[in-house]
C-alpha cells in the first residue's frame, strides 16, 4: 500500500494482494517509523465499515484511517473498476480530497517496480508519474 499527500488531498494506492486481502479482512495498514521511539509512528489504513454510507476519514495521533462505505468497496473490487473518488468535507467549507486505487503498472518502469500491480488500463500509452 502506497500513499501520497499532496496539498489537502490523500492518495492511496493498493496492489492486487493488499486488495485480497483487505476484501477477506476489511483492512489493511502500514507504518512509517520516524526514529526508534514508538510513538514516532505514522500508521496507514484503508477499512471497510458495515455501517458506512460515504467515504470517511478518521484521524487520531500516529494514525489515518479512510473508511469506506461496503457498497463503494464492492464497486472497487470489480476488474474494470480504477478507484474511490471522493471529497470528505471537514468543516469551515472545506474539504480533503481522497482517492482509493488499484495500483496499476507503470509502463516505462522496471519489472521489479511492477511487482503485484494491477495490469496498466492504458497498456500501449506512456505511462505518466503521479
Amino acid at each position: 500500500m502506497k500513499i501520497r499527500i499532496q496539498g489537502n488531498s490523500l492518495r492511496i494506492r493498493v496492489g492486487r494482494s493488499e486488495l485480497a486481502h483487505f476484501l477477506h479482512e476489511g483492512r489493511i495498514e502500514d507504518t512509517i517509523r520516524f526514529t526508534p521511539a514508538p510513538e514516532a509512528r505514522l500508521t496507514y489504513a484503508l477499512e471497510v465499515s458495515p455501517g458506512a454510507t460515504q467515504t470517511r476519514v478518521r484521524y487520531s495521533p500516529q494514525e489515518v484511517a479512510v473508511i469506506l462505505a461496503p457498497r463503494q468497496v464492492v464497486q472497487w473490487s470489480l476488474e474494470t473498476e480504477v478507484g474511490v473518488y471522493t471529497q470528505v468535507p471537514i468543516g469551515a467549507g472545506a474539504s480533503l480530497e481522497v482517492i482509493v486505487e488499484k495500483d496499476f503498472a507503470c509502463l516505462d518502469r522496471s519489472d521489479e517496480g511492477n511487482k503485484d500491480t494491477f495490469a496498466n488500463p492504458l497498456a500501449g500509452t506512456d505511462c505518466q508519474v503521479g
